[in-house]
């Protein structure tokens, strides 16, 4: 068709052009609004600059057309051959390019949000510095594509093929990759927070320096991918394979790596403090210099694997099996004011093959028991008898007691390799059992241990054990402490983070000063007074969140500001 005429026509109104062929045409400039081009022949074709908004494209041969900064928003690319096309800085906002192909196009610096690109064939496009809000690419093949620099928030890579592509710091927030592959892809410096990669193919993948932090990646291969300095803050990886992967000076503070396989991999330097690793799998993986700051290892596979030189510094262990790990020494402080771990264990020399399993240099596992009543010592201590009869390895002590909001909270410590559910059930089936057998024994035990009579004894106190002079009255520091407990859970549950640090620490220190433990109140009154609150009030939740990226160092090691941390960690794990 002349290209004239064709012109003319559009003019005079008419918009049906279908099967036209226009191969080689130039038509730069030109304003084709809403024209139907469909099964149309625009191979070669200039088109650059064009206003092709609302176009029917569907079926057209647009094989090495020329499209550079026109505009096809909202246009139907349905099957088109776009192949070999220079589509840089068009405008294809919510077009419709479902098996379309671009293999081989040039689309730098496009704009596709909200276009739809389901199945599409874009196997080596170009689409670098491209902008891709929402747009969706399910199944899409994307092989060799170069993503470099793509700016995108809440695109769909659900079951695409983006095997070797190149995504060197794209940016591709809470995307879907559910099922995707990135075999062998490059995702250097990528920014993948918040997206969910859950079932993808990531083996031999490239993310040094990327920020996978918030991800959903439950059941993704990640094998022999390399993460290192990758940062995974709160990062999910339940039954994630990650087999042989490089996570040397990794940032997994508080991830979930709940049944993950981490057999082999190189771990060195890698930061999981808080992170979750029950059955989790690092046989033969090198931990060495590790922070496993309490981090929750239960069941915890770690036969072969070296954890020289890590900080176990309050980690949480239950039914680990430390016997047959590769270890020369370990710290067991951290430093938060410096960031790094202190004291280390031993103080010279190695520690001999499996002697961390027998030492006493690991934290012990804690029980809490929450009674309605203060406890009866006497039956308490039989039932702690019998169960050290039961289970010659267990270890047990009492570690603190304290009244907390009309109950009695006793916590006892045990030997970390035992079942806590199992332990906790045992001592709660004891105690009552115990009851009935020392009551009706208890005049003929009195008069074996020579007790003529017992006195009689107030309730516990939080008085600490250094206790005040005799001349103070014990019921008097139990109502300064019941008043000061009163005060913080009234400042927790009206004031703003910030100002809820401040006025805290203020009153723990009156407490300290009276010579009156604050333990129950650091480790349970703020924490459960926090959750209670969180659970009522969105807003006071976004304001911790808010105040754990923006407070200074001060307020987050101090007493109060570690136990809102503690608090913020159980909110966001639920």
């Amino acid at each position: 068709m002349q290209i004239q005429n064709f012109l003319d026509r559009y003019r005079q109104g008419e918009r049906n052009f279908a099967r036209v062929d226009l191969s080689g045409a130039s038509l730069s400039g030109a304003n084709l609004r809403n024209i139907n081009l469909s099964d149309a022949n625009l191979t070669n074709a200039n088109l650059s600059w064009a206003s092709l908004e609302g176009a029917n494209f569907a079926d057209a041969c647009l094989h090495q057309v020329d499209l550079h900064n026109a505009i096809l928003n909202r246009s139907n690319l349905n099957r088109a051959i776009l192949s070999r096309a220079n589509l840089s800085k068009v405008d294809l906002r919510w077009a419709v390019l479902r098996d379309a192909n671009l293999s081989w196009a040039d689309a730098t610096g496009s704009d596709l949000s909200g276009a739809d690109l389901q199945n599409a064939q874009l196997d080596r496009v170009n689409l670098a510095q491209a902008t891709l809000n929402q747009t969706r690419l399910v199944g899409a093949q994307l092989m060799e594509a170069n993503l470099c620099g793509v700016r995108s928030m809440s695109a769909d890579f659900s079951g695409a093929n983006l095997r070797e592509a190149q995504l060197d710091a794209a940016i591709i927030q809470a995307a879907s990759l559910i099922g995707a592959s990135l075999t062998e892809a490059n995702l250097r410096a990528a920014n993948l927070r918040g997206s969910n990669l859950s079932q993808a193919d990531l083996h031999r993948a490239i993310l040094t320096h990327a920020d996978l932090s918030e991800t959903h990646c439950d059941r993704t291969d990640l094998s022999r991918a390399n993460l290192s300095n990758a940062y995974l803050f709160k990062a999910k990886f339940s039954e994630a394979n990650l087999q042989r992967a490089a996570l040397d000076h990794v940032y997994l503070l508080r991830a979930d790596l709940s049944g993950a396989n981490l057999r082999g991999s190189d771990l060195r330097n890698a930061d999981l403090s808080g992170a979750y690793l029950k059955d989790t799998i690092f046989n033969d993986a090198n931990l060495t210099d590790a922070h496993l700051v309490e981090s929750y290892l239960i069941r915890t596979q770690l036969e072969g694997a070296d954890l020289t030189g890590c900080c176990i510094h309050n980690w949480h262990l239950e039914e680990v099996d430390l016997s047959k790990i590769n270890c020369r020494y370990v710290f067991t402080q951290f430093n938060h004011a410096k960031n790094s771990p202190s004291d280390r264990y031993p103080t010279t020399g190695d520690l001999q093959p499996g002697q961390l399993a027998v030492e006493n240099v690991v934290s012990s596992l804690t029980l809490d028991f929450q009674f309605k009543e203060s406890p009866n010592w006497e039956i308490l201590a039989f039932t702690l008898t019998l169960m050290e009869q039961e289970y010659p390895n267990l270890q047990l002590k009492i570690e603190s007691y304290a009244p907390k909001l009309g109950q009695y909270v006793l916590r006892l410590s045990a030997n970390p390799i035992m079942n806590s559910q199992h332990l906790r059930q045992r001592i709660l089936q004891l105690y009552p059992q115990m009851s009935q057998r020392f009551l009706s024994q208890r005049p003929t035990i009195l008069e074996w241990l020579e007790i003529e009579k017992r006195q009689p004894t107030k309730p516990s106190s939080p008085v600490s054990a250094q206790a005040a002079p005799l001349s103070h009255s014990a019921d008097r520091y139990w109502f300064v402490y019941q008043a000061v407990v009163y005060q913080i859970r009234r400042i927790i549950l009206s004031q703003p983070p910030e100002k809820v640090v401040d006025s805290v620490q203020r009153l723990l220190k009156f407490l300290k000063r009276q010579r009156i433990s604050t333990q129950a109140i650091e480790q349970q009154t703020i924490n459960q007074t926090i959750i209670q609150r969180t659970a009522k009030d969105s807003l006071f939740q976004k304001q911790l969140l808010e105040w754990e990226k923006t407070a200074d160092s001060g307020d987050r090691f101090s007493s109060v500001g570690q136990a809102m941390q503690s608090a913020i960690a159980l909110i966001s794990s639920k």
